[in-house]
């Protein structure tokens, strides 16, 4: 997920070199979603992962 969130930041900021302001915005935006995606499903997992008794690596 965190490969999609980078992928999409780099059609943006391709986009917006050349002067595509709104599919600049748009992957962005997609970029930004997928991240905070991936951070809260990496929290969840450092969580199932202490409470299971291994510790975070």
């Amino acid at each position: 997920m965190l490969g999609w969130a980078v992928t999409f930041l780099v059609i943006a900021l391709i986009a917006a070199v050349l002067g595509f302001g709104g599919i600049a915005g748009a992957s962005a935006g997609i970029a930004q979603i997928l991240f905070f995606i991936f951070i809260v499903l990496f929290v969840v997992a450092m969580i199932a992962r202490a409470v299971r008794g291994r510790p975070p690596v």
